[in-house]
C-alpha cells in the first residue's frame, strides 16, 4: 500500500513540507498535523511530487491552511480551482473565462 512521504526542508524564508506519494483523506491528516506542530511558523507546502493526490484531501487540509496562511506550491490546475472552491487563495489568478461579457452580450 503506497503512503505519503513529509520531506520537511528548513530555509532562511521559513519551512517547506515537500509531499510525496499519494495523498487521501487518511493522509491529509499527517499533513495537517505536521501544520499544528509548525503553527506560527513561514511554511510552504509543496505538492509537486505527489504520485496521486485525492480530492478528498482538499476538504482535511482547507482548514489548517486558511488558519495558518499557508503557502501552497506545485498544484494542478483541477486542485488549485478545488481549493478555491472552499475560500482558499492559491496565489495564482483565476483563468479567464472562455467567453468574455462582450462575447455574451454581442449574440
Amino acid at each position: 500500500m503506497a503512503g505519503l512521504q513529509i520531506h520537511r526542508e528548513d530555509g532562511a524564508g521559513g519551512i517547506t513540507l515537500r509531499l510525496e506519494g499519494v495523498l487521501d483523506g487518511r493522509t491529509a491528516q499527517e499533513v495537517r498535523a505536521s501544520l499544528e506542530e509548525l503553527r506560527g511558523r513561514d511554511v510552504v507546502l509543496d505538492f509537486t511530487h505527489l504520485r496521486e493526490f485525492k480530492d478528498s484531501a482538499v476538504g482535511v487540509l482547507t482548514v489548517s491552511v486558511v488558519a495558518q496562511a499557508v503557502t501552497l506550491k506545485g498544484l494542478a490546475t483541477h486542485h488549485e480551482r478545488m481549493f478555491r472552491y472552499f475560500g482558499v487563495a492559491t496565489g495564482v489568478a483565476p483563468h479567464r473565462p472562455y467567453y468574455t461579457p462582450e462575447d455574451v452580450f454581442s449574440v
